[in-house]
């Protein structure tokens, strides 16, 4: 194969379909907007699954690499009302599907598992020209240019690549979450810890909710999660010394062990606005480029599919290449076809999902998916 494959973008996927080309002997570069892999955190846990995160990584030759990053109970899960009263406690027996790990470490073992000139940081992206025949010329905006034949946008939610493809753009889902942490969280802020568990927290009424992650070394990662205005987040956030009184005078009335995760942060609130690309978003076949990801399918967190759908299309996409070196086309063709149909089916279940955690009848509709159980009007 003479093809060199030009990925942007080092996310999880990028760097799951440049791990499977590099064990297919596949030349290719990833070109990232960020100056090197520790320039800013990388966010909190992911629950890896078995049917297809898990085996985006044993495609890669991971595994083992995986396994040992795991954070073990972190499977655990709670939910409380508003008041505190657990309502459903289901601690980590080992027999789950969904290994907890923190994106950063699952970023670095994939990163380390590349020959270190293949991803060229500090290199943005300004613009992208179709050339004909399926090349395309990428300028970045430290001024230099880069031709491909083939070009894989891995680039995310903003994707500069997808405008190639497709018209659509992320549209707000209507919720957003409001980012925090607490730190040495069982000495300094033990009832906050109690109330989180080993694993994940939900306490969720109609369209808001506290949620909450506990990571390694007793850290609560909390996510506040309103339905409002985007302008009025940010108009919220834009005074620090204030505002993380006035989220949680948001809820009022609940629990002081739950809105001590919100009063309490050791880090300035940060917005997180959830963006969602349409459901079923397709393309008409482009002749050298493709997208993988939250380029391809945006889609909003609740069903826990974002890292590892990037992860299962990087590794997809790579076999394809591999399967099809002289018909680099067919590739991309049977790729897609895949694609669609699976990032459809889970972008219907994260909307799904979204309006059962925070309808009217909340926390009943979290409560029955997360046992299997019918939701009931």
């Amino acid at each position: 194969m003479n093809t060199h494959v030009t990925i942007i973008g080092a996310g999880l996927g990028g760097l799951t379909l440049a791990r499977v080309l590099h064990l297919h002997g596949i030349p290719a570069t990833i070109y990232e907007a960020e100056t090197s892999a520790d320039t800013r955190t990388q966010g909190g846990q992911l629950d890896i699954h078995e049917y297809n995160g898990q085996l985006a990584l044993e495609a890669a030759g991971l595994t083992d690499e995986f396994r040992a990053i795991i954070h073990e109970g972190g499977e655990a899960v709670r939910v409380l009302d508003q008041h505190g009263a657990v309502l459903l406690d289901q601690p980590d027996d080992g027999t789950g599907g969904r290994p907890e790990v923190l994106r950063g470490d699952l970023r670095r073992i994939l990163i380390n598992s590349l020959p270190g000139e293949m991803i060229q940081w500090g290199h943005k992206v300004t613009s992208v020209r179709p050339l004909g025949d399926g090349r395309h010329e990428l300028t970045f905006a430290d001024g230099p240019t880069v031709t491909t034949s083939l070009l894989v946008g891995a680039d995310g939610a903003w994707s500069r690549v997808r405008p190639l493809l497709s018209n659509a753009k992320p549209e707000y889902v209507g919720t957003s979450f409001i980012e925090t942490y607490l730190y040495d969280a069982d000495q300094r802020h033990p009832a906050a810890a109690k109330a989180t568990g080993d694993g994940s927290l939900f306490a969720v009424t109609a369209g808001k909710g506290i949620l909450g992650h506990r990571e390694a070394h007793a850290v609560l990662h909390t996510y506040v999660a309103l339905t409002k205005p985007q302008e009025w987040i940010a108009a919220i956030l834009a005074s620090p010394e204030t505002a993380a009184a006035q989220v949680a005078a948001e809820f009022t009335g609940w629990a002081p062990e739950l809105t001590a995760l919100i009063t309490d942060g050791e880090t300035a609130l940060a917005p997180r606005p959830i963006s969602a690309l349409p459901i079923g978003h397709r393309w008409d076949r482009v002749p050298g480029v493709t997208l993988l990801g939250d380029a391809a399918h945006l889609m909003s967190p609740f069903a826990g599919e974002g890292a590892n759908l990037a992860m299962f299309d990087g590794a997809e996409l790579g076999k394809a290449i591999a399967a099809h070196p002289d018909d680099i086309e067919a590739a991309l063709a049977e790729y897609e076809q895949a694609l669609f149909s699976r990032s459809a089916r889970f972008a219907a279940e994260s909307d799904k999902n979204h309006q059962l955690i925070f309808g009217d009848n909340a926390p009943a509709g979290l409560l029955n998916l997360l046992t299997g159980q019918e939701p009931t009007e």
